[in-house]
Formats: C-alpha cells, structure tokens, sequence
C-alpha cells in the first residue's frame, strides 16, 4: 500500500506543521486540512484558509493553501495539492490559491495542475512604530492558483 489521502483534524495538521515545517509556525486558524499518510503514519498536511493577503478576492469563493509540510516523501506535495483542490470544489470555492518561496520550483504545483499567477516581493513587516522579530524567510514569492 502506498501513499494514499487520508482525513485530519486541522488541531492534528497544526501539530504537524508545529513538528516539521522547516520555517513557519502552524497558522492560527483554518477553514479545513487534509493529510496523506503511508502504512497509516502521516507523512504530509495541507492546512486550507482564506486568503491571507487584502489583495486577493475576498469574495467567499476563494481560498488558500496555508501551509504544505511534508516529511519528504515523494509525490507528497503534489497530492495534497490536488487533494485540497477536490476538497475545495466539494465545497463550493472557485479558486484556490498559495504561495511558495521564488527559490521553490513549483514542480508539485504544476504537477497538480497549477499555474502561476504572480509574485511579490520579500519584505519585512518591522517598523519603527511597530517593531518585530522576523522568524520567518523574506524573499521573494510566487503565487499559484487553480480555478474552475
């Protein structure tokens, strides 16, 4: 038996993400997850909100892949991608988008069925007014989609 989807709790999924993403915490909230697993232990999740950025449509038909984490094993990725999209056409959503960093290749996206939709530029968020920490990468990003 291979590599096969499989259901968790976005508790689980964030618990995974806390345990394993290589550099960002689990997301605060989330509107679902989804999960692959081999021989029953979980080797990757998706985490599905809605979109992050004011700039995305906020239109109640979009969402986003939040965060992917994987252990490494192959085909991963691309699973849950594509996983993530059933579910979210089941649900009703339109379009579903995420971001992954310019120096990623985007190969599990476009395996998917993924396109790339644009990029932004890295930054960071510290200001004087408000200054901050920064724990996570700030380089450049694509962004991908998939829509009906």
């Amino acid at each position: 038996m291979g590599l096969e989807v499989v259901p968790v709790t976005l508790q689980e999924a964030k618990a995974f993400v806390a345990a394993h993403h290589r550099h960002h915490q689990a997301p605060q909230g989330g509107l679902f997850a989804v999960a692959v697993a081999e021989h029953g232990a979980i080797e990757g999740v998706a985490i599905v909100g809605r979109p992050v950025s004011r700039v995305v449509q906020q239109d109640d038909y979009t969402a986003e892949v939040t965060r992917l984490c994987t252990r490494g094993h192959r085909n991963a990725c691309s699973m849950l991608y594509a996983a993530a999209w059933r579910a979210c056409r089941a649900l009703g959503y339109r379009r579903l988008g995420t971001y992954i960093l310019a120096s990623e290749s985007g190969v599990s996206l476009k395996a998917a069925g993924w396109r790339e939709v644009g990029r932004t530029t890295g930054r960071s968020w510290s200001c004087k007014s408000r200054p901050r920490v920064d724990t996570h990468p700030l380089q450049d990003k694509l962004r991908f989609e998939v829509s009906t």
